[in-house]
């Protein structure tokens, strides 16, 4: 391994230049101690990457909306960017037919044409009674059992079977059923799809955050892209005392117990001559013969674009293999299990080693869960009770 830095001057591996890593070394740098970042990529920022183009503000990796309840959180990224007052109101496109997402009055309205909270709730109970008979007093089992149980039959085969099956690459009674419960239903004429008080985006996109870190860390933060931590593995652990690690748990320990199960996404981009091409940012494709899930029109996230231009974006859930990038855990009981074999190893085996991320542990996380996790990192790491909304000012 040659680079221009000193590896003894490090107190800390970071591999991964993603939110979770990002923002511990940033917390580190606060705290006096100094930090090299390896990233295999050519930027910082990891998934929630941005940039700029025809003055349209691009998400690199597929829509990245900050929405969160956590206050703490909310303060903290604001500290490194302007966010604007974005909702998402999402609009399904089924066979040509649209309706409004998340579930709610004008969902139902467009599906059956009832027009208050009562007529709904008598609809879905009757599709559920009928279709779940079988269930007794049990639990449902399956995305499929879980998903009419809460909707009823006919928002779910249009609204939530194809889509599913498209993003997970399997049936939905192979699904666990907490995988539905994140998506909220309301008896409102609401279109917002989040429930959480704080929501947005940052004006001129997500990489300035991390950007920020780094050039207010007053030097004590060094990053090297295009740089992969395995390419020089063992020499980077038996150089560095402490490693924060964000990549693939399995691939850190050379899958030695199998491979985790992820699923992956393909991006299509356009850029067409027009200021409006679909009249909403999201369009996600329920119906199981379109090929992609979702369709982001990117001008419509900020508005600030220049006339005449405007960039689509198709999304393609796909099969992960160890040449894609690996995007959403699969967190059914068998890969539950392997991974918690995982865990041991790393509590047994590489104990100066922090594991964090959505890859690191295994976890689906939003974005603001992930800040949290760093935040919950930090204060075991350094032993602190720290309040992180406006704890510490920047390095001096």
């Amino acid at each position: 391994m040659t680079n221009k830095f000193n590896t003894k001057n490090y107190d800390y591996l970071i591999v991964g230049a993603g939110p979770f890593g990002m923002t511990f070394a940033y917390e580190a740098a606060l705290r006096g101690k100094r930090s090299l970042i390896v990233e295999k990529r050519s930027f910082v920022g990891g998934n929630t990457h941005t940039h700029t183009e025809n003055g349209i503000t691009v998400h690199d990796f597929g829509a990245h909306i900050f929405h969160t309840d956590n206050k703490e959180v909310w303060d903290y990224v604001r500290k490194f960017a302007e966010f604007n007052g974005y909702q998402n109101q999402v609009v399904a496109n089924y066979k040509g037919k649209l309706f409004n997402l998340p579930f709610n009055m004008n969902t139902f309205y467009q599906m059956w044409g009832t027009k208050t909270p009562a007529e709904a709730k008598a609809k879905i109970e009757e599709q559920k009674t009928a279709a779940l008979q079988e269930l007794g007093d049990r639990q449902p089992r399956n995305l499929e059992e879980q998903a009419i149980s809460l909707i009823g039959t006919d928002i779910y085969e249009a609204l939530i079977k194809g889509y599913t099956e498209k993003q997970w690459g399997r049936k939905a009674t192979e699904l666990p059923a907490f995988i539905i419960k994140r998506l909220p239903v309301r008896f409102i004429y609401d279109n917002n799809y989040f429930n959480h008080r704080y929501q947005g985006i940052p004006v001129g996109g997500y990489t300035q955050i991390f950007e920020n870190m780094v050039d207010r860390s007053n030097g004590l933060i060094d990053v090297l892209t295009d740089t992969d931590f395995f390419d020089n593995k063992e020499e980077f652990l038996n150089e560095f005392p402490r490693v924060v690690y964000t990549g693939m748990i399995d691939q850190f320990f050379d899958y030695k117990f199998g491979e985790l199960e992820y699923r992956s996404v393909r991006f299509e981009s356009e850029t067409l001559d027009t200021d409006n091409y679909q009249g909403n940012a999201v369009i996600n494709y329920t119906d199981a013969e379109t090929p992609f899930t979702r369709q982001m029109e990117w001008r419509h996230f900020d508005g600030l674009a220049d006339e005449g231009k405007t960039i689509i974006t198709r999304e393609y859930p796909q099969d992960w293999d160890r040449t894609k990038e690996a995007y959403y855990p699969v967190n059914d009981d068998k890969n539950t299990d392997l991974y918690k074999q995982y865990v041991k190893a790393a509590r047994e085996d590489a104990p100066e080693v922090l594991f964090g991320g959505r890859l690191g542990k295994y976890r689906y996380f939003d974005m603001d869960q992930v800040f949290n996790d760093a935040f919950n990192t930090v204060r075991q790491e350094f032993g602190v009770a720290d309040d992180f909304n406006f704890a510490h000012d920047d390095v001096k």
